[in-house]
């Protein structure tokens, strides 16, 4: 496999991702919100409370939950809105805690960000179905990890009706290191302008940049300064051709690390295989951003090797977050795929010219980035199955055997692939980890609870409690008796404000 394509077009759809403060969701003045809303006789499915599913009733009021009956009977308020709940079943909104929401799905990334007059007339309504999209599949909140493009962000903040969005301001990579050696000498400190200096190659820095400017404390406060709740950095030596890249040391890290815990940030590390996630440890880092699914000179072995084991009991005894993304390798064996897309979901998420193209020979370009000219499909399938997806379902089932701390990120789109589509790849990504050996009380609570406890978000989100913001989504059927419940969805809360379904959905009259 062309690792180095694979990669290098995945550094170009991300570096061009949005930069923006927390997002403050504000309702739009000309769709007014029910003062009140009584959802009654429902099931109520709360992660702090799921030892007691019982059928009760909630209260939303002015865009918060201000009242949860766990009883039939509960005396309807007065001047509410009532919406039944019969035979359904209530669950937090849907946290996504890794996403690059300007990156395009199968798009070059030359024509991605080239001119105007060069993009498909469809990318505007891309953009513009992308927040429903995602509330299709219950993503009430995400969080977008590298980011440097406002405009995308702002747009999506004025969409009539979009998830909560939180940030990590502009990432930290080492200098002249994964991601920025993808981008070109002349432009990648321009467009990784927080990165870390590193005196020992002040000769191929431009002089311009100043270390004093590049400390890993300057770089954390710029984080800070941006509005960021978490702060993302780097350890990775790089793909096929483009390996030995320079990477922070320990003592780069354990300075990263003190600025982020003083600012009250989350540090996450972009690391997906055991030399890097053992760097995070030890770098006692608060999320690893990817599944283990490169295990190195480990990496023929068939079953989970000692070293790793050791490595995977101290993420669980240090409680660091985990985001498997296993959507990452499906993304780009969708290719390979002939039924990927024929998935029913996908012209639900997508405009239809977006889907037509797809299915084109010129919308199917980036499989010659991905494989060798003479490798058969099925070689390749059979390459991703026995190679790194095999090696990250190891990794998750042992950690899930451990009850580690799981969070759901789905990296959407970790490629310019057709393979992760906003909101289906997180449907997706739920139906790989019940594969890999995660329970779906695991799955539920990694996409509520865990999120919003890991990115302190906690006191607002995550779990159906008085107080919290009314982000909610009513099921048809139950997510701890089948994944299929996530695609199973009648309606969506986003801070008290309703959606039905299929009024979110792409080609729809709205």
């Amino acid at each position: 496999m062309a690792g180095n394509s694979i990669f290098r077009m995945k550094i170009f759809a991300i570096i061009f991702a949005s930069l923006l403060p927390v997002a403050a969701i504000a309702q739009s003045s000309s769709n007014q919100v029910p003062d009140r809303t009584w959802i009654t006789d429902v099931r109520i499915i709360s992660p702090e409370n799921l030892d007691h599913v019982e059928k009760g009733s909630v209260l939303i009021e002015n865009g918060r939950i201000v009242r949860v009956e766990r009883k039939i009977g509960a005396k309807k308020p007065a001047d509410a809105t009532v919406v039944s709940g019969e035979g359904q079943f209530l669950i937090p909104g849907l946290i996504d805690s890794h996403v690059h929401l300007a990156a395009i799905p199968g798009m070059r990334p030359d024509v991605n960000f080239g001119p105007v007059e060069a993009k498909p007339t469809w990318i505007k309504e891309y953009f513009k179905q992308l927040p429903r999209s995602y509330l299709y599949f219950g993503y009430t909140t995400l969080v977008d990890l590298a980011v440097v493009d406002r405009q995308v962000l702002d747009d999506f903040r004025q969409s009539p009706l979009h998830p909560d969005l939180y940030d990590c301001g502009e990432s930290l990579p080492f200098a002249n290191g994964y991601p920025m050696s993808f981008a070109p000498p002349e432009a990648r400190f321009q467009l990784f302008s927080n990165f870390i200096y590193d005196p020992n190659q002040a000769s191929s820095i431009p002089a311009q940049y100043k270390p004093r400017d590049h400390t890993p404390s300057a770089a954390v406060a710029a984080v800070q300064g941006s509005g960021g709740i978490c702060v993302k950095t780097y350890f990775e030596r790089g793909f096929a051709k483009d390996r030995n890249l320079p990477v922070m040391g320990p003592d780069i890290l354990a300075e990263i690390r003190k600025a982020a815990t003083q600012a009250r940030l989350v540090l996450m590390m972009h690391a997906n295989s055991f030399e890097a996630q053992k760097f995070a440890v030890e770098g006692d880092v608060d999320v690893v951003a990817h599944g283990m699914w490169n295990w190195g000179d480990l990496g023929k072995q068939t079953g989970v090797p000692a070293e790793i084991t050791r490595l995977l009991d101290l993420i669980v005894q240090k409680k660091i977050g985990y985001q498997p993304t296993i959507q990452v390798m499906q993304g780009l064996r969708a290719y390979f795929d002939p039924e990927y897309l024929n998935i029913k979901e996908i012209p639900k998420v997508i405009p239809a010219a977006m889907v037509e193209w797809f299915n084109s020979p010129g919308g199917k370009w980036f499989k010659k980035e991905i494989a060798e000219d003479d490798a058969t499909d099925a070689a390749v399938l059979e390459g991703f199955d026995q190679g790194p997806l095999r090696r990250v379902r190891q990794v998750v089932a042992y950690l899930g055997s451990k009850d580690a701390n799981f969070l759901f990120g789905t990296d959407t789109p970790s490629a310019p692939t057709y393979g992760n589509l906003p909101g289906l790849n997180g449907y997706l990504e739920m139906q790989q980890l019940q594969k890999a050996g995660l329970s779906l009380v695991q799955i539920f609570k990694a996409a509520t609870i865990n999120n919003a406890r890991e990115f302190k978000l906690d006191s607002q989100l995550g779990t159906i409690e008085p107080g919290k913001i009314a982000n909610l989504v009513l099921l048809k059927k139950s997510p701890l008796e089948s994944v299929d419940a996530y695609d199973c969805i009648a309606t969506v809360w986003v801070q008290g404000r309703p959606a039905s379904r299929e009024s979110l959905a792409a080609n729809s009259s709205k």
